[in-house]
């Protein structure tokens, strides 16, 4: 297995450097990182350029980012695609984790579960849903760090250019060619969405977005109560 890394970020210099020597044992068994900055305003580019294969710059939005550093060259001969938010950690051997879930041929893509990076019960039980819930449904969230093979995603023409749920849309028509490889082993994310803005609070918010597209709604209208509850 060949891995394409894609990290789509915006104004992330405080933590990017952090998040991206994570990822060198992967680099050094032969994995590509591209990092895609969607127009941040702080220096998340340059200190992203030491710590990566290739930095490109695209229009904002996490659709548009992540397929941009799909088509990146540094990314043409991968086998597989893994795309990873900026604050999500993944296990040290995550390459060897995605290579035995891909081998036997009866997935095209998967996910992680996920672990909360803060302590509390009430943390603990939403991450415990949010991987129920996924591995009931097959549908994952960015957060869980999607990954896919390049066939499938080139199949699907990658992700659709919405500017939020393309990670739902894109798992929507993924599973109609396999069941996503739920994995047991876990990324680690960031809480602060939740901390900031209060946990059962986000928890309503999302689940309300979610159902509202569900059944149809503009997802640029969402976008904007998205960005409105922040």
């Amino acid at each position: 297995m060949t891995l394409a890394v894609v990290v789509p970020v915006l104004n992330e210099a405080a933590t990017l450097e952090a998040a991206l020597l994570r990822l060198a044992p992967l680099r050094e068994r032969g994995a590509r990182v591209i990092v895609v900055d969607g127009g941040s305003g702080d220096d998340t580019a340059a200190r992203a350029a030491p710590l990566a294969d290739r930095v490109l710059a695209a229009a904002r939005g996490r659709a548009l980012q992540m397929n941009a550093g799909a088509r990146a060259d540094e990314a043409a001969t991968a086998s597989v695609l893994l795309f990873l938010h900026a604050d999500t950690q993944l296990p040290e051997d995550a390459d060897r984790i995605i290579e035995r879930a891909l081998a036997d041929g009866e997935h095209c893509w998967g996910r992680f579960d996920v672990r909360l990076d803060a302590a509390g019960w009430p943390l603990r039980l939403i991450e415990t849903m949010m991987n129920w819930r996924s591995r009931l449904t097959g549908i994952a969230t960015g957060d869980q760090a999607i990954f896919v093979t390049r066939a499938a995603f080139d199949w699907l023409h990658g992700f659709a250019p919405l500017p939020l749920m393309e990670d739902i849309d894109f798992c929507s028509r993924a599973r109609r060619l396999t069941r996503p490889a739920a994995l047991r082993s876990r990324v680690r994310t960031s809480a602060r969405r939740w901390q900031r803005h209060g946990l059962w609070r986000t928890v309503a918010l999302m689940w309300s977005l979610r159902l509202a597209y569900f059944f149809g709604a503009d997802p640029a209208a969402l976008a904007r109560r998205y960005r409105d509850a922040r």
